[in-house]
């Protein structure tokens, strides 16, 4: 054969030889290596020891004749080979033995994904690490002096390999190398067919200069604002900028409104300028104040001549491509800056797939801020998640801050199974935290009514209050029900809707609308029908609030967006509950928090931020199961079975895929282009049960295209209503 391919030619684009593919993947993995090692406190010199054999064998497989003859056909995938190319290289270093076995399994997982160490070595032996077919690795076996012979003349031996060991916490380590050759192989694949450019041109994070661009932006706030509070805020804000602090995570249990956004990334950049890092991460618990969080980024960070989407990075939605055709379009953390949700952030380092962890080896070095710490994840995920902030402050130069405006510090509480008790320093002074939650005391008055309402019923009610309204209800679609409902009986003009059912963009839009209203003193007579994803982080400040019941902590959220500058005197938080109804959907996640809080409601207890923490208790206590859970995924990544961690842990109990809204975009994608910025601007995420229901349109390997309507009131809800009305009549 005249030349040997690693890639077929492909929608117009040449094929790649075998060599380039290994020299790219080697030099990018190693790239990555050396970016990440400077972090690793523990097995530095290990990862380039490991990577370098990984990364020279791992494609050995397409040298198989058998597979070159189809690689020579144009558009052919490496997942369709006719012999599964991952076997060789995973053969030849199992003859290496212990010494190699961290690249062998970097080798046999890198398209497959991490496996279950326990399941994988408690097979055969020839079946450890190896296909399962007894076909192919009888055909490796019997070809591996030829596939070397081949191999070595197009790719002279590297330097010698040490042999491999790892004395830190083994799962994350694993994780973390893995990452650095599936991204290089990803992204030199990406290359080679034009999806996009060889090496992103990134700004550096520069903290020092991005921290005297935030202090003017913080200053000319200031010069708007002067008041008690406002002084209190630029305290606030001077304690966090110049706090300097030796201990690895922090917490920040600044109340509503004391300017956390500004504040804690005032404090991030200033532990990056002494600690060096190169990242910050602002991990929230929501994706609708992704949206408000950068843009107060982009004015304040961002330098001049810079592109502020290239320094301040917004992901919404855990889009991870594993198809070859498709993974160009997964979001990668290559910013300064990372604006994230609690999902897409933990479920990353939860994953084993390769397209979830190839962004992994960007993390260590970063300063992150995790706001609403307590309540970004289901309890029975903290303890895992702790073990895992505590690993990578220890092991992989990372820093965190755990912020709320009703903190509860649950790595102190003994109910939460596997949790390691650690001492977190809070960054505001307790004088300071008193003066500031001083204007949150008789700022809201919390409410109940006991009496289940019917549609009608709740509407009515709602609209007989003084307005401005906020009505937040526990499911997607029983928002916008509501918000339908009112916009039929009172008109459109008393009615705003915002939820996940949304694209970015028209949330972006929606709360932009719903600022401009509330600025305006004698626009309010209406309402905003939302989900939970108002709950956090959204600078809105009502009238009057209505929560369907749900947990303390939801309660606690909601009504932060109620008078939240103390405006009114008698303002008001209601919880209520529906009745049955056929559009309207429950959300089981919040059945025992709801039934704890309606208990609270019911014995007259004073609804406050310490009642947060029983509250949690109490939740422990009665959901058994969750115990059990905390124990078993603990037990799991202790003896890296990596597929079940990534099973077990989901921060929203759903199998959500991202489906694309926009029609141009979907068609881009169609024909193997688009990019990962626009997947996350133009989609929505759709459960995968509902995918067939909805008759949502597979454009791609994963990808998805919505055709029901769409509108930018409901957004995807507006075609699932309009379905559901039909089916029930």
């Amino acid at each position: 054969m005249e030349s040997y391919l690693a890639h077929s030619a492909k929608n117009g684009y040449p094929s790649q030889p075998y060599l380039n593919h290994v020299y790219n993947t080697t030099k990018w993995s190693l790239i990555f290596a050396q970016e990440m090692k400077g972090y690793c406190r523990k097995d530095a010199e290990q990862i380039e020891n490991i990577l370098c054999l990984a990364a020279s064998y791992h494609d050995l497989g397409k040298l198989d004749e058998k597979n070159q003859e189809v690689l020579h056909k144009e558009g052919v995938k490496s997942g369709h080979l006719p012999v599964n190319h991952m076997d060789a290289g995973a053969a030849f270093l199992k003859q290496k033995g212990q010494e190699a076995r961290c690249s062998l399994i970097l080798v046999y997982a890198h398209h497959q994904g991490l496996p279950d160490f326990t399941v994988e070595e408690n097979r055969a032996e020839t079946v450890c690490y190896r296909d399962a077919r007894e076909s192919v690795r009888a055909c490796f076996d019997r070809e591996m002096e030829q596939l070397l012979q081949i191999h070595r003349q197009l790719i002279p031996e590297s330097t010698a390999h040490n042999p491999e060991y790892c004395e830190g916490d083994m799962s994350m380590f694993f994780r973390m190398v893995f990452s650095c050759l599936v991204d290089a192989d990803h992204s030199d694949t990406a290359t080679v067919y034009g999806q996009y450019p060889e090496r992103d041109n990134i700004p550096k994070l520069q903290p020092a200069l991005r921290l005297e661009a935030l202090n003017r932006y913080v200053a000319s706030l200031g010069e708007k604002n002067q008041n008690k509070r406002n002084d209190l805020r630029t305290q606030m804000y001077k304690r966090c900028r110049d706090g300097q602090r030796e201990e690895g995570i922090v917490s920040n249990a600044g109340s509503v409104g004391s300017g956390k956004t500004t504040a804690v990334m005032a404090y991030q950049l200033n532990q990056a300028i002494l600690k060096g890092a190169r990242r910050i991460f602002v991990v929230l618990p929501y994706t609708n104040i992704i949206t408000q969080s950068v843009e107060v980024y982009r004015q304040a960070l961002v330098l001049p001549g810079e592109e502020p989407e290239a320094v301040v990075a917004e992901l919404h939605c855990k889009a991870d491509f594993e198809d070859e055709d498709t993974r160009y379009l997964t979001s990668l953390w290559r910013a300064p800056i990372i604006v994230t949700t609690a999902v897409a952030f933990f479920e990353t380092l939860a994953s084993n797939r390769p397209g979830a962890l190839r962004c992994l080896h960007e993390l260590p070095g970063s300063v992150i801020f995790m706001d609403e710490a307590h309540a970004a994840l289901p309890l029975k995920l903290l303890p895992l998640a702790w073990h895992w902030m505590k690993v990578l402050e220890d092991e992989w130069s990372c820093y965190w801050i755990l912020a709320s405006g009703s903190l509860v510090r649950f790595w102190q509480l003994p109910e939460l199974v596997g949790i390691e008790k650690k001492q977190v320093p809070e960054m505001v002074p307790t004088n300071l935290r008193s003066e500031l939650l001083g204007y949150e005391k008789n700022r809201i008055q919390f409410c109940w009514n006991p009496c289940p309402f019917s549609r009608a019923e709740l509407i009515d009610w709602v609209m007989a209050k003084p307005g401005p309204r906020l009505v937040i209800m526990n499911t997607v679609q029983s928002a916008a029900v509501i918000a339908e409902d009112i916009c039929r009986k009172y008109g459109r003009e008393c009615v705003e809707h915002l939820s996940t059912a949304l694209m970015p963009e028209d949330r972006a839009d929606t709360i932009k609308a719903v600022k401009k209203r509330l600025e305006n003193p004698g626009d309010t007579n209406w309402v905003l029908v939302a989900t939970s994803c108002v709950e956090a982080g959204v600078d809105f400040s009502f009238r009057i609030g209505f929560r369907e019941l749900a947990s303390v902590l939801s309660l606690l959220q909601a009504a932060g967006r109620v008078n939240r500058n103390g405006c009114y005197k008698d303002a008001q938080m209601w919880s209520f509950s529906m009745q049955d109804d056929t559009m309207l959907t429950q959300n089981p996640g919040v059945k025992i928090s709801a039934g704890i809080l309606e208990e609270y409601l019911r014995d007259g207890m004073e609804i406050t931020p310490e009642l947060s923490t029983k509250s949690i208790r109490d939740e422990l206590q009665r959901g058994k199961t969750e115990t059990k859970e905390m124990q078993a995924l603990m037990e799991a990544e202790a003896i890296q079975n990596f597929k079940t961690v990534n099973d077990r842990f989901h921060v929203i109990e759903n199998d959500a895929v991202p489906v694309i809204v926009k029609a141009d975009v979907a068609e881009q994608i169609k024909l193997g282009y688009g990019n990962w910025k626009e997947v996350q601007k133009y989609s929505v995420s759709i459960r995968g049960k509902n995918l067939e229901k909805w008759q949502v349109k597979q454009i791609a390997e994963d990808v998805y295209q919505w055709t029901l309507f769409y509108d930018s009131f409901l957004g995807y809800m507006a075609g699932v209503l309009r379905q559901a009305e039909f089916d029930h009549g």
